[in-house]
């Protein structure tokens, strides 16, 4: 499809790399599991939001026409995943906070939303919510019934993972074993209901005051999560679509069962790629509110957190992200994510020195031409080497020491008219639209030079006064708030440290 290299993708179900061929030459279906709503954003959103982000980005980079599908769990998420008991995760939210659950939904809907925005996410083509879809729930329910791999029980119905196992490989995707999960299960409230323990709910039969419900051919109740995202991808992507993503986390039970419950319905799997992100540990544990080292997205941006040195930026945390591969265990610290910072700004200024360079002259070629070239397609051979984002951001460092180098020569032979012109075009197309890395502006930021004009020019006043009191006062609370003063023969400039 592309005139760069040919795309490889880690596969999870093969567990290993593969070429990508899409179903259809020119297109690829990409449906993401996107998040249950029922708290603030927190940094694992954000891993798994921009990875697939730039996922995306790198697709149309290619020159693919991409219909990504993020979908929004807003019912059928109960606290219990594995054994599919307790309150549905955002009814609880509502009766706690004496709320609508769709109250609830839409709020923190909002709160993703405007977070992953922050965060340079580009949004999905279609982001369905899985209450939007009952009929197609229910239709696939039925499909499967028919076919016999579901059943009723009690006013709920499940699917027969035991009678699945007889004609498909349940646990290929997870590498679970049906005959380890069947001796595993513990015995609790409600299994009655099921043939096997490991049948998993695709109708909840509504009980115990469940505040979201809907009718069915099974009487009212409300779909399994599971489901939800079965009946949104085939309705958008059909089946198979080309890659699902998700958590390292949904492998099992969710995408499990996903596999499962397409198998069943339409006798073929549901995708040929899967991809999954790796999670994120704080100082070498695992994110967990019981642990107290919980932190979500709007703590980062304003630094009201204990385990945070400062505030940080959406577009450091992106940057942050980006430094690892998706497939690694990512671990934060206050101190990473600073050296993070400093990278970014070392980039962004760059990015500045780039457009500032001059190059008048049309030689053939330069000494640095060898080395932007090689830069750039390896950037292309990382990043379609399963999304490398880590070795791609090296790539681009080397082409930011070149930079550099040009930038603080007054004479730039040492590269061609051409391969500066490639360069100024090349580079900010893969760091902005590629990797989705732009400089950010505050209001602060936009002011801020206009008023060190007047600081500047009011310590001139002092010094040409003999106050130098004043003057070094300016200086030294200036540097306080990392803003350095540089005295040159025939002005005085301002840096940000």
């Amino acid at each position: 499809m592309s005139n760069y290299f040919p795309l490889y993708i880690y596969n999870s179900l093969k567990r290993e790399k593969e070429i990508f061929k899409s179903i259809n030459p020119s297109f690829v279906g990409m449906y993401v599991c996107g998040p249950t709503v029922y708290g603030d954003p927190h940094l694992g959103h954000a891993r798994s939001a921009i990875t697939y982000d730039v996922i995306f980005r790198y697709l149309k980079h290619l020159g693919y026409q991409v219909r990504y599908v993020k979908n929004i769990t807003d019912v059928g998420h109960l606290e219990e995943e594995d054994t599919e008991e307790g309150e549905d995760k955002i009814s609880k939210k509502a009766r706690l906070e004496k709320l609508e659950p769709m109250e609830v939904a839409q709020y923190y809907t909002l709160k993703y939303r405007e977070a992953v925005q922050l965060l340079g996410c580009l949004p999905p083509n279609i982001e369905p919510i899985a209450s939007g879809h009952i009929t197609e729930q229910i239709d696939i329910i039925k499909k499967l019934i028919n076919k016999g791999f579901a059943y009723e029980s009690k006013g709920s119905v499940y699917f027969d993972v035991v009678k699945y196992a007889k004609s498909y490989n349940y646990g290929e995707l997870s590498g679970k074993v049906l005959e380890d999960l069947m001796t595993g299960t513990r015995k609790i409230a409600g299994q009655e209901e099921k043939i096997n323990p490991v049948d998993f709910a695709l109708w909840k039969k509504n009980k115990d005051g469940h505040l979201m419900n809907w009718g069915s051919p099974w009487g009212e109740g409300f779909p399994g999560w599971h489901l939800e995202c079965t009946a949104m991808s085939e309705k958008y992507l059909g089946v198979p679509f080309d890659i699902h993503g998700g958590g390292m986390d949904l492998q099992f039970p969710h995408h499990e069962c996903e596999i499962a419950q397409c198998q069943g319905a339409y006798d073929q799997p549901p995708v040929n790629y899967w991809i999954h992100n790796n999670m994120l540990t704080l100082n070498g544990q695992k994110m967990s509110k019981s642990l107290n080292n919980f932190i979500n997205l709007e703590e980062f941006f304003t630094g009201h957190h204990p385990l945070l040195t400062k505030p940080f930026s959406p577009m450091v945390v992106r940057f942050f992200i980006l430094q690892a591969h998706y497939r690694s265990t990512l671990d934060f610290s206050s101190e990473a994510l600073e050296s993070s910072e400093k990278g970014y700004k070392r980039l962004m200024a760059a990015l500045k020195n780039l457009r500032e360079i001059k190059r008048v002259s049309k030689e053939i070629k330069g000494m640095l031409d060898k080395e932007v070239d090689h830069a750039l397609a390896k950037f292309h051979v990382n990043m379609s080497d399963d999304f490398n984002t880590a070795k791609a951001l090296a790539r681009v460092f080397d082409l930011v020491t070149i930079i550099n180098r040009l930038h603080d020569k007054s004479e730039t032979g040492d590269i061609s008219y051409n391969s500066l012109r490639k360069l100024k075009k090349e580079l900010p197309i893969l760091v902005i639209e590629v990797l989705g890395i732009k400089e950010e502006k505050s209001g602060d930021d936009i002011h801020l030079p206009k008023l060190m004009d007047l600081i500047i020019e009011l310590r001139e006043r002092a010094r040409s006064q003999k106050d130098f009191d004043t003057a070094d006062l300016i200086r030294s609370r200036l540097q306080k708030i990392n803003i350095v003063l540089n005295d040159g023969l025939d002005k005085t400039t301002f840096s940000i440290d």
